[in-house]
């Protein structure tokens, strides 16, 4: 049993004795190369099968080894064994208990745990004994065929296995897992080896994404990829990130938003294109922000956003329960239903259900700003009436759109990209889609008129001017590509990893991103 407690010593030893464990492997790594064995020089291995395939085809796979006269199993040679019972596995691994001549252990490979049963008759005297060499966390490949044990679990039976690569670092102790929240997210290669729940997350995450493109390749969209690194970081109200562009001696940003070449792909004739990608916010972190994070637009010629309205409501519908079965989700214990009709309200009516103020009766400017003071709204000196109209929202309604919902119609200040209502144009034909309190998708019926969008620009210029750095700036290529001529568009922008956050029940968006932007450690 010396070997079994010494596995259980490296995985319960202090931060003080962790030097010590990794010297010991590293002296093993030694011996093996000077053996002439060094696992470092494997180049492949012969990967057959992976553990869910093993009990998913268990029937099929499973051998039943010979016994003799007195009923134990007899020792089958490897090539004793038909070629379709053979199986090959390669995996890390998670747990060892040596007994003897016999032992079991766990490999873990991408889609889960398979026990193994290793014997000395099996592998022969040097091959066991360097078995009971091996750490947790090495990386082992094993042949041998499929059995069920004597308690019903299915394993595999080891009749070869060979060290793959060694694991020079002890993993966390195997009961507690990595728990620290900052190191999980610093090492999330150690936080994927030892929480299953994390790989189950990004395991969705990619099905999420996989079934996106599904229902938009339905729907004959065609994705493209647009620039990341840009003159003019247009398309959002953001600060960007700016760098330095050496070979051409040019300031550079990089992009906020995918909106204004995907637009210019609609002018050049595509019609319906979308575009997943990163795009990058210089501003704060929390639960719902990331520098860096994942945005999906869309644009579609000759719809406007009710269009973008009925495929947002078919997408999230469709996309639930392709990866969950079920259009009922569940987030922080409250479920939402995807499988109703989306709830569709404009600001001003949201605003006056929650709040009591009724927009519609705010004449002017000095009005909005006596209301905002009774109502302890802060707002700044170049904020206009949409804009103090769009702080009441934030403050009194947000938080009550649990269900899906779309809150329509915009006030122009805040909307420099999108066509006015011609009935009322103070307001625009946008939405915004809320789920579970969180913005989760903006949309416009797109502004194709290059005069209006040129005084559209100009005005953003003078709020940059008066100090607002998330305005946006005029574009000229942008203003020429309208100029050439836009059809009627409908165009939406969704937060994929918002989405992700509600499909995987996920408390933060760092849950989410595989590598979220961290501190520097030691700063």
């Amino acid at each position: 049993m010396a070997e079994n407690n010494q596995q259980n010593n490296q995985q319960n030893a202090p931060a003080e004795d962790i030097g010590r464990l990794r010297q010991v492997r590293r002296d093993k790594l030694t011996e093996l190369q000077a053996q002439g064995r060094d696992p470092f020089q494997i180049v492949k291995y012969d990967q057959t099968h992976h553990t869910q395939q093993v009990r998913d085809n268990f029937e099929a796979l499973e051998f039943v080894a010979p016994v003799d006269e007195e009923g134990k199993a007899v020792v089958v040679p490897m090539s004793d064994i038909p070629a379709d019972k053979l199986v090959s596995l390669a995996g890390r691994m998670m747990s060892k208990r040596v007994m003897g001549k016999a032992s079991f252990a766990n490999l873990q490979d991408r889609d889960g745990r398979m026990q193994l049963y290793v014997s000395r008759n099996d592998l022969g005297d040097e091959a066991y004994a360097d078995f009971k060499k091996m750490d947790i966390g090495d990386i082992i490949g094993v042949k041998g065929f499929a059995f069920r044990t004597k308690t019903g679990e299915i394993s595999v039976h080891v009749k070869e296995l060979t060290l793959l690569s060694k694991s020079l670092m002890p993993l966390p102790e195997k009961f507690h897992g990595l728990t620290d929240t900052e190191i999980r997210y610093r090492q999330r290669y150690v936080d994927l080896i030892m929480n299953e729940e994390v790989k189950e997350t990004f395991k969705k995450r990619s099905a999420i994404l996989r079934e996106i493109r599904n229902f938009l390749a339905d729907r004959d969209f065609m994705e493209v990829e647009t620039p990341m690194l840009v003159e003019n970081a247009g398309g959002a109200a953001a600060r960007p990130f700016v760098t330095h562009y050496n070979a051409l001696d040019e300031e550079r940003k990089l992009r906020i938003s995918l909106e204004l070449y995907l637009k210019r792909l609609i002018v050049g004739g595509l019609e319906r294109v979308y575009e997943i990608g990163r795009v990058f916010r210089n501003e704060g972190v929390d639960t719902r922000h990331n520098p860096e994070f994942t945005l999906m637009e869309l644009y579609q010629a000759y719809t406007d956003y009710h269009g973008m309205m009925d495929l947002t409501e078919n997408m999230y519908r469709y996309v639930a329960q392709e990866v969950l079965g079920t259009t009922k989700i569940t987030y922080n214990g409250i479920e939402m239903d995807l499988g109703k009709p989306f709830e569709r309200i404009t600001m001003v009516d949201a605003v006056k259900k929650y709040s009591g103020v009724d927009w519609n009766e705010v004449k002017d400017l000095e009005a909005a700003r006596a209301l905002a003071k009774e109502h302890h709204i802060e707002f700044e000196d170049f904020h206009k009436k949409g804009d103090i109209l769009n702080l009441f929202f934030e403050t009194y309604v947000e938080e009550h759109l649990v269900q899906p919902t779309f809150v329509m119609d915009h006030p122009i200040e805040i909307s420099p990209l999108t066509k006015k209502k011609p009935e009322n144009p103070e307001y625009v034909e946008r939405f915004e889609f809320f789920m579970n309190g969180w913005e989760m998708a903006n949309a416009y019926s797109e502004l194709n008129d290059p005069i209006d969008q040129r005084e559209r620009f100009a005005a953003q210029d003078a709020l940059a001017e008066a100090g607002d750095d998330e305005a946006n700036h005029t574009d000229e290529d942008f203003l020429n590509a309208l100029e050439v001529g836009m059809p009627p568009t409908g165009g939406i922008g969704y937060g994929i990893d918002r989405l992700c956050m509600l499909l995987t029940d996920s408390p933060a968006i760092r849950d989410v991103l595989l590598f979220p932007t961290l501190k520097s450690t030691g700063k």
